[in-house]
C-alpha cells in the first residue's frame, strides 16, 4: 500500500478495537478531509517511540495498525473521529510529510485461531478483567473490565490485549505477537506481573486514606 496517511500516538492501536480522536492540528484535518474523498478512509496508526504527539519533531515506529473511519463528527474547530482497527502493517519507507506524515505499508498475514487455545484464551480473559478492575479502582484502566468482547475468539483476543492495564512499551509488544498462542501467553503474563504493582498501589492509597 502506497501513501497511506498515518497518524502517530503515543499508544498503539489493536486490530477490532476502536480508536476515537478528537482531531484539531491543521494537517490532521487535512488528512481526514482527504480520506472522506477517497475510495477506501483508511488510516495508519503507529507508536510515538519518542517525541509528541503533536507539533512534529516525532520518533515513529515501523510497525503499526491501520484504521477504518466509522464515524465523522464535525465540531467547531474540529473533528470528531470513530475508527476501527484492521490490519496490522510495518512501514517500508516513511514519505515527506504533505502536511501529514505519509508511508508506504505492507500488511502483515493475520495470526490464526485454533480451537485448541480456547482454554487459554479463558484464562487470559479471567486474568485481564481480575487486573483491569484494579486498576480502575485506581483510575487507570481505559477500558471497562466488564465490556463486552466478541464472540469471534480471535477478535477477542486482540480486544483482551487492549483491555490489560498496561503500559504503551508492553502493549507494543503484544501488537507485535507472531501466533495466537504467544499473544495470549504474553497478555497473561504481563498481567500477572502488573497484578502485585497495582495491589500495592491500592494498599498505599488506602493507607493514605
Amino acid at each position: 500500500m502506497d501513501a497511506v496517511g498515518m497518524f502517530p500516538l503515543g499508544s498503539p492501536l489493536f486490530p477490532h478495537t476502536p480508536l476515537a480522536l478528537r482531531i484539531f492540528e491543521p494537517r490532521y484535518l487535512t488528512m481526514m478531509g482527504r480520506l472522506l474523498d477517497a475510495e477506501e478512509a483508511v488510516f495508519g496508526v503507529v507508536l510515538i517511540e519518542r517525541g509528541h504527539e503533536a507539533g512534529g519533531g516525532d520518533q515513529r515506529s515501523s510497525f503499526g495498525t491501520l484504521a477504518r473511519i466509522v464515524r465523522i463528527e464535525v465540531g467547531g474547530d474540529d473533528l470528531h473521529v470513530l475508527a476501527l482497527g484492521g490490519e496490522r502493517v510495518t512501514v517500508e519507507r516513511w514519505l515527506d510529510d504533505d502536511p501529514h506524515p505519509i508511508a508506504d505499508v505492507t500488511p502483515i498475514p493475520a495470526l490464526e485461531w485454533d480451537d485448541a487455545l480456547e482454554p487459554m484464551r479463558r484464562e487470559a480473559e479471567r486474568v485481564v478483567r481480575r487486573v483491569a478492575t484494579l486498576a480502575s479502582t485506581l483510575g487507570e484502566s481505559r477500558w471497562d473490565p466488564n465490556g463486552e468482547v466478541s464472540d469471534d475468539p480471535l477478535e477477542s483476543c486482540w480486544q483482551l490485549a487492549a483491555m490489560a492495564p498496561l503500559g504503551a512499551y508492553d502493549q507494543f509488544r503484544l501488537l507485535q505477537a507472531t501466533t495466537t498462542g504467544g499473544l495470549l501467553r504474553s497478555v497473561i503474563d504481563l498481567c500477572l506481573d502488573e497484578e502485585p504493582v497495582l495491589i500495592a498501589r491500592a494498599t498505599d492509597a488506602r493507607d493514605d486514606d
